[in-house]
């Protein structure tokens, strides 16, 4: 949070301005007693969390995450997106309802917070070890995985599942059951 964006909770406010701004001539004659407000526990601003804002691709209408790790581009590389837009249309879906997110952009990210922060019900690792994304378990490609409730896929990147047929039929597989297509 920027200092051009502090929010400060009402009571604070309330505390910083006990008396008026402006008073009143009728005011400045008579004076009373200024109004005291009940007393409320305010934390030191270095106790508070920390929120991140991570930046995604996608709106996450559906909360589904799709995770990569890219170290040269922002996202994803053209032809990778163009070919999970068009995963995403097979399994009737969109961009919109996705959350795409780079690793390589945010080093350090665990999926505890990501799944939190998204609110996500299935994550896709696209060439990103379970282990290296911060869960406890490897498992194998194209095994559904659930987890805290959560339905973890762990593939072969993007570019490697265009280029090879079995790779992509396989995914298709694991997708028509995560969706019921």
């Amino acid at each position: 949070m920027d200092l051009n964006h502090i929010k400060l909770p009402a009571t604070v406010i309330a505390d910083l301005y006990k008396s008026s701004l402006v008073e009143r001539e009728e005011n400045l004659t008579k004076k009373e007693a200024p109004a005291t407000l009940p007393k409320q526990e305010i934390r030191p601003a270095n106790t508070e969390i920390e929120v991140k804002s991570w930046k995604s691709l996608g709106n996450n209408l559906k909360h589904i995450m799709v995770i990569v790790n890219k170290t040269d581009v922002i996202y994803l590389p053209d032809n990778e997106l163009i070919f999970l837009t068009g995963i995403l249309a097979a399994c009737k879906l969109n961009i919109s309802d996705v959350a795409i997110f780079n690793l390589g952009n945010h080093p350090g990210t665990t999926y505890k917070d990501l799944v939190s922060y998204f609110k996500s019900k299935n994550v896709f690792l696209f060439g990103v070890e379970p282990v290296d994304f911060g869960l406890p378990m490897n498992f194998p490609h194209f095994q559904q995985q659930k987890f805290t409730g959560i339905t973890f896929l762990f593939s072969p990147s993007l570019n490697e599942l265009e280029n090879d047929k079995l790779l992509k039929s396989k995914l298709w597989i694991c997708l028509k059951q995560i969706f019921n297509i």
